[in-house]
């Protein structure tokens, strides 16, 4: 019994460390007055936050989706385009909700040549932007599962402060216009 709750203690230490990091990093968004200072936040604590072994941040440019920021243990696709037709990031944006795959081979969203070559094996890619996603956030995993209940909500709720972060500072340019 011990040994149970010695298990439960470190799990609940865990959980309670990355809500801490998910609040510090919605405090930085609540000040980030563009969108580079968005992506950096999010590059700086989102892996951390969801307990990940890497993340991405993607924008949308026209039909493509852009890789414009990772934390990773290895590169991904940090500077690269795809069609967002063909991929996970543009699925999730157009669909406008989040994706949540626990084994890329698995699933058809995935684009298998993209992912062959890297450490992913399961991953979660949430939308920024509510009425019409402008970006999306990405979570990497080294080993298939599902993402447990509190990774997805972490996420999101990152995706939320950003997406509040992005609309204030679109408010804010127009209100200096």
């Amino acid at each position: 019994m011990g040994d149970t709750f010695s298990g439960d203690y470190s799990k609940d230490k865990a959980l309670a460390a990355r809500w801490s990091s998910a609040a510090e990093a919605i405090e930085a968004l609540a000040g980030a007055r563009s969108l580079d200072a968005v992506v950096s936040v999010l590059r700086a604590f989102a892996r951390r936050a969801v307990g990940a072994d890497g993340i991405a941040v993607v924008l949308r440019d026209g039909d493509q989706c852009h890789y414009v920021a990772e934390d990773a243990m290895e590169p991904l696709w940090e500077g690269q385009y795809f069609p967002a037709a063909h991929c996970v990031s543009g699925w999730a944006m157009e669909h406008r909700r989040t994706a949540v795959i626990d084994d890329i081979f698995d699933d058809q969203r995935v684009p298998i040549d993209a992912y062959s070559t890297t450490f992913v094996r399961s991953m979660l890619m949430v939308p920024i932007g509510q009425a019409e996603p402008i970006a999306a956030i990405g979570a990497y995993w080294s080993e298939t599962g599902q993402p447990t209940d509190n990774e997805i909500a972490l996420l999101e709720a990152l995706a939320r402060a950003a997406s509040v972060a992005l609309e204030n500072e679109r408010l804010s340019r127009r209100m200096e216009r």
